[in-house]
């Protein structure tokens, strides 16, 4: 393998948020105007009209959103906007495309070339163009027929095509990542791969070094539905390509499947060139012209993407490396943490705490990256669906930051106002939770503990720490988990000190 080089290049499909479709007024199942989505079980066939099932004598009308939207995928990833662009119609025959042809864009993409960085690596952007999706083709177990859902059939598709700079499966997974992420700040689609909204294709090939990058043979690799598979199905295709040519075999020029349950990838046909796609310009629909002023007033609308913010928290926050990552990774997530510090500085502000910010906003946090994100993945929920309020979990951050409560209290109150959504001085009042740091208080029940564990007394006295935890739990036990830690330490090592 060492004397292979890899030169890998991304097709990614897009399914657009838009209202309606891409050329008719059908809802868009992905769109939330559309009650249940298809992964909810909507009836097939029921999100259709004669335009997008390709029926006589209808004419195709261009959704201004979905080209909004496409533009704006351009913007956010440094693409030149096209100022002339058209649609062209791609012919092909198969049973998914009602009209036996496909409304696509072949010489003049909407956006033309750009890039994303990944670890300090900039992934060239060849091109974004628009097209519409196809039906989809259902195969019911222990049948002999296929049937056809066309409620995805007409949905704006955008295609993103890389230059080949990608050189492993797992710089291709975290360039789809960085994709999807910017999909879903810019709010264009929610680009699940496991519901496919987001389809990733790769094409892979291998040269000897000293070569030209290009000078290998391609071969694409379809059927990726995460981005696991997207860098498992790289990783094996590389493998397999090594292989034939050490034992100086030709790899074909073809598209290949990824097989989840052998992990290997599958031929399934022969790669096409554009040249069997008969492509020519749609006749239906006129050439698009975009001045100076259209694409000024889109960069209006570009909202702060993750790379920016990302820079922002770790400067304003003064937040580590990996702390941003996982907050930015998720944008409800960031702005949920916004708007949690914006509580807080209005608490402090006001006096109702007396902490400095930046612990604070460190303990906020350490709490939503660990105790929150833990509920979250047990129920299964994102961010946008917990009940907590950000002012409630404010808070609940002041109150430990304060020392009100303890860390095992607040772990507490936390999953009751995670089931409920209560205010959390009223739960650390019912439950009695307020933390005792009056040492006059503590004394006693330490007294308390010493004297009936007279045993991990002398161990401590042998130098055995881990008999002081010991007490210490033994305290916390019988005060119901109320005591603060750090005046429980200090008062066992006078205690013990003195024995």
């Amino acid at each position: 393998m060492n004397k292979y080089n890899v030169t890998i290049g991304m097709e990614v499909h897009v399914e657009l948020k838009t209202e309606s479709k891409m050329f008719c007024s059908s809802k868009n199942g992905m769109s939330s105007f559309v009650e249940t989505s298809e992964d909810k079980g909507l009836e097939p066939n029921t999100l259709i009209c004669p335009v997008c099932t390709g029926q006589p004598g209808t004419l195709p009308v261009p959704n201004k959103q979905a080209i909004e939207f496409t533009q704006l995928a351009g913007l956010a990833l440094d693409c030149e906007l096209s100022k002339d662009s058209k649609f062209d119609r791609k012919n092909y025959f198969y049973p998914d495309l009602p009209k036996g042809y496909q409304i696509s864009q072949y010489d003049q993409p909407l956006c033309g070339k750009g890039s994303l960085e990944i670890n300090n690596k900039k992934i060239g952007i060849t091109r974004i163009h628009l097209e519409e999706d196809t039906g989809k083709l259902i195969h019911p177990k222990g049948t002999d027929y296929t049937l056809v859902d066309f409620n995805r059939a007409g949905v704006p598709l955008m295609e993103l095509v890389t230059e080949p700079d990608i050189e492993s499966g797992a710089e291709a997974r975290l360039f789809c990542q960085k994709l999807q992420q910017i999909c879903r700040y810019l709010g264009i689609s929610d680009a699940d791969m496991e519901k496919g909204h987001m389809r990733c294709e790769a094409n892979v090939s291998l040269y000897k070094k000293g070569e030209d990058k290009l000078s290998g043979t391609k071969v694409e690799v379809k059927n990726i539905n995460s981005f696991k598979f997207v860098e498992k199905a790289i990783d094996y295709e590389i493998k397999r390509q090594a292989e034939l040519l050490e034992e100086k075999k030709k790899v074909v020029q073809e598209t290949r499947g990824w097989d989840s349950n052998r992990n290997a990838t599958i031929s399934q046909r022969i790669k096409e060139t554009s040249a069997d796609y008969r492509y020519f310009p749609e006749p239906d629909i006129p050439p698009l012209k975009f001045t100076d002023d259209y694409i000024k007033n889109l960069k209006k609308e570009l909202p702060e993407l993750p790379a920016e913010k990302a820079k922002r928290f770790g400067k304003q926050f003064k937040l580590p490396g990996d702390d941003v990552e996982i907050l930015v990774s998720d944008k409800n997530l960031a702005d949920y943490f916004e708007n949690v510090v914006s509580e807080l500085r209005e608490k402090i502000q006001s006096k109702e705490f007396d902490i400095a910010e930046d612990k604070i906003v460190k303990s906020a946090v350490n709490y939503i990256i660990s105790e929150l994100k833990k509920h979250l993945t047990e129920s299964g929920q994102s961010i946008s669906d917990i009940k907590i309020t950000p002012e409630n979990f404010a808070e609940l951050i002041g109150f430990v930051a304060s020392g009100k409560i303890n860390s095992s209290a607040a772990q507490t109150v936390l999953s009751e106002m995670y089931k409920t959504g209560g205010d959390p001085s009223q739960i650390i009042e019912s439950k009695n939770l307020i933390q005792v740091s009056d040492e006059g208080e503590l004394k006693s029940v330490v007294q308390k503990i010493l004297d009936n564990n007279a045993k991990s007394v002398e161990d401590y006295k042998k130098g055995k720490e881990n008999a002081l935890q010991f007490l210490m739990g033994q305290v916390m036990s019988d005060t119901k988990g109320r005591a603060n830690p750090q005046v429980i330490i200090k008062l066992l090592k006078e205690k013990l000190k003195g024995k």
